[in-house]
């Protein structure tokens, strides 16, 4: 083992710098920089090196979290790179957007035992931005090439990671999108400051250069149909992530001024791309000058209410039905929006959008106090008004972040054999991720509902090693005949 590991009880975790909530509220650029060497070897040298690795078991992707942070920490970054990127797609991408503290290093055993964990998310970040800037990343060079192609329906993180399986082992790859660029959520929900857009840009460029083929602007069922798209290949994979999004069913909900989560951050973010879009000069999406609420508790929330910040709103509150222990998204991702100056109103919930002008222009929600009850069969303690508690926020913009479901894949498609779930989310076989259509697979949100980047990625490249043995073994059945 190196010398060099098992520092923690004399190097305290630090994080890379995070920029001034009053400077970094002003532009849509990412809020914490990058680690330094020497930093990032100190950091890395931290870890106990654990007989049983938790950060790993912890990780979707099986990350070989110790090993790296041992290269990195005796400054074998090349090495370091090759075994982070043998595992996860895109390093770049979870290094800044995963919630890892929920997931390796709330794991962390520094973590439990009080030194405080390593800082897994930094250490990734740098290992691959270095490996970008040495030019350590370079594009697929299969070893053999062939025949077979395949039809990838989803830009997003799955069909991106699984993209790049299925061209390392060979096949010609095809992946269409309905949006004029590719990444998916990466691109369009999730706004610049967690992740600029250049970082998914350079990924979709060596996907490019690595022989995949990618056809925007295709919209299945409408675009083309599905029939034709299975025509074309010889195996398809549905990646569609869900799209749509759950509606408030309180009355004023049809006012205007009333939005979607994912339609207020896609215009935002195409915005920021340079895009000119009507609704956001308009100022229908643009929360500039206004007292926006956005109600949930979810990391959609969290951009929202940091994205109306940037835009100008005269006052932004988070208003949500659980305490700041219960909400769904991230802890670190609370702190920043307080620093930046927004307002959560926990314990509370909707009851009703008012209208007290003479247009139909949302003024107001009115909202009633909420308590944690007794604990449902997961454990988690249900949400119960408080008679009489009621009070009114002003707001001229509502954004609704309560989630996301699928889509009608079956009529969108015209494709009625494909089986969904009482969700909605395709059916697949546990094992081969096939739908109930003969090569064609299924994988992401579209399967396990809304979740993370990193469940996408890690579906995506599951669903590349199914695919790769449905080919092989067709194509062997074919040579024996």
């Amino acid at each position: 083992m190196s010398s060099k590991m098992l520092q923690f009880t004399h190097i305290e975790q630090q994080s890379p710098d995070k920029r001034a909530a009053e400077t970094r509220k002003q532009d849509f650029n990412e809020i914490y920089g990058g680690f330094q060497d020497d930093r990032a070897t100190d950091q890395a040298s931290r870890c106990e090196q654990c007989g049983i690795p938790f950060c790993s078991v912890h990780c979707p992707l099986g990350n070989h979290i110790p090993d790296w942070l041992m290269l990195t920490a005796n400054g074998r970054l090349e090495e370091a790179y090759a075994l982070s990127s043998s595992t996860n797609s895109m390093p770049e991408v979870c290094g800044r957007i995963c919630p890892q503290d929920r997931l390796c290093e709330g794991s962390c055993v520094l973590e439990q035992s009080r030194h405080r964990s390593v800082t897994i998310g930094a250490v990734e970040k740098y290992i691959t931005d270095t490996a970008w800037e040495k030019g350590w990343v370079q594009p697929i060079a299969p070893t053999e090439e062939r025949s077979e192609s395949v039809g990838i329906i989803g830009g997003g993180p799955a069909g991106l990671a699984a993209a790049e399986q299925l061209r390392m082992q060979g096949f010609q790859v095809h992946v269409y999108d309905r949006y004029d660029r590719m990444g998916g959520l990466l691109v369009y929900g999730i706004p610049g400051f967690k992740l600029e857009k250049d970082v998914i840009a350079r990924r979709v460029d060596l996907l490019e250069r690595s022989g995949v083929v990618f056809h925007p602007n295709t919209d299945i069922g409408k675009t083309v149909t599905f029939a034709e798209l299975r025509s074309r290949h010889d195996s398809i994979l549905i990646a569609t992530g869900v799209y749509k999004a759950r509606a408030l069913t309180i009355p004023g909900a049809g006012l205007t001024g009333v939005h979607k989560a994912l339609d207020y951050l896609i215009t935002s973010n195409k915005v920021s791309l340079g895009d000119s879009i009507e609704a956001y000069t308009s100022g229908e999406l643009n929360a500039a000058g206004k007292d926006v609420v956005v109600i949930g508790g979810g990391d959609t929330a969290m951009d929202c209410v940091r994205t109306a910040i940037r835009q100008g709103a005269k006052s932004v509150k988070c208003l949500y039905r659980r305490d700041r222990d219960n909400m769904p998204g991230s802890q670190r991702e609370v702190a920043n929006a307080e620093e930046e100056g927004v307002e959560f109103v926990w314990l509370a919930a909707p009851e009703a959008l008012l209208n007290e002008g003479t247009d139909q222009a949302v003024s107001g929600v009115r909202c009633i106090r909420m308590h944690l009850g007794i604990a449902d069969a997961s454990g988690r303690q249900s949400p119960e008004p408080t008679p009489g508690s009621q009070f009114v926020l002003p707001a001229d913009l509502v954004i609704e972040a309560l989630g996301f479901e699928p889509e009608d894949l079956p009529a969108m498609f015209g494709e009625a054999d494909l089986t969904v779930t009482r969700w909605g989310t395709l059916k697949t076989h546990p094992r081969t991720l096939m739908t109930s259509l003969d090569g064609v697979f299924a994988a992401g949100d579209i399967v396990r509902g809304a979740s993370l980047v990193v469940w996408g990625i890690r579906d995506g490249r599951d669903a590349a090693a199914s695919i790769g043995r449905y080919l092989n073994e067709k194509a062997v059945a074919q040579a024996a005949e």
